[in-house]
């Protein structure tokens, strides 16, 4: 790569971020579907022609949003499945990183709260696909632990969609707290997800008579 092509990768580069902040800044305000490509342009300083160069549409950058908001998280996440050692240490570190993530990117939190059912198609199914996603990989670690003898695939993935619920649940909760409240949160956040860890072990259990 020539010096001239790196110094423009990396202008494109640039430009794209720019996109990307600046309709995350709109998006304190509105929500993606009433979000239109001039506006972002305005706000970016680029004509609207140019911001094709990047997106194919608004629903595209929201996409885009989504995989930047939410797919830093697989390798963090990954890393704490894959340590041994106590179960209650790896529980209190799964709430401290959902907790530092949404103090440092609450703006990106807020748009995946609002658009995980919002009226954008595109974008509803990429944070569907991401938390899919996150399911699978918890299921996967779950898979090789001594307590998950015996257990379905079906079954594994169910628990693991309910880490994955439970960890969009409590990003929700501490945008809802802020700063001020947020220990308490994060304080309720790691009983329930004991519970749901307790119950996990009682799963095999055979079921008692009549029921």
């Amino acid at each position: 790569m020539s010096h001239t092509v790196g110094i423009r990768q990396n202008q494109k580069l640039r430009t794209r971020q720019a996109l990307l902040d600046a309709a995350l800044g709109l998006l304190e305000e509105q929500s993606l579907s009433s979000l239109g490509l001039r506006e972002v342009t305005r706000a970016t300083g680029i004509t609207p022609t140019a911001f094709y160069r990047h997106f194919e549409s608004v629903p595209a950058l929201g996409v885009a949003l989504v995989e930047q908001t939410l797919g830093s998280l697989h390798g963090m996440i990954g890393a704490i499945l894959a340590e041994t050692g106590d179960s209650e240490v790896r529980l209190d570190r799964s709430v401290e990183l959902i907790r530092r993530h949404v103090r440092e990117q609450p703006a990106h939190f807020r748009f995946i709260a609002r658009e995980q059912h919002g009226g954008v198609g595109p974008v509803r199914d990429a944070i569907a696909a991401q938390l899919r996603l996150f399911a699978e990989e918890v299921a996967a670690a779950l898979a090789t632990e001594p307590e998950s003898e015996g257990w379905a695939g079906e079954d594994l993935l169910m628990l693991g969609g309910l880490y994955v619920d439970h960890m969009v649940i409590t990003a929700s909760a501490l945008l809802d707290a802020g700063p001020a409240g947020d220990g308490q949160v994060a304080r309720v956040a790691r009983r329930r997800l004991r519970l749901i860890a307790l119950g996990a072990l009682h799963w095999l259990d055979e079921p008692a008579q009549g029921t």
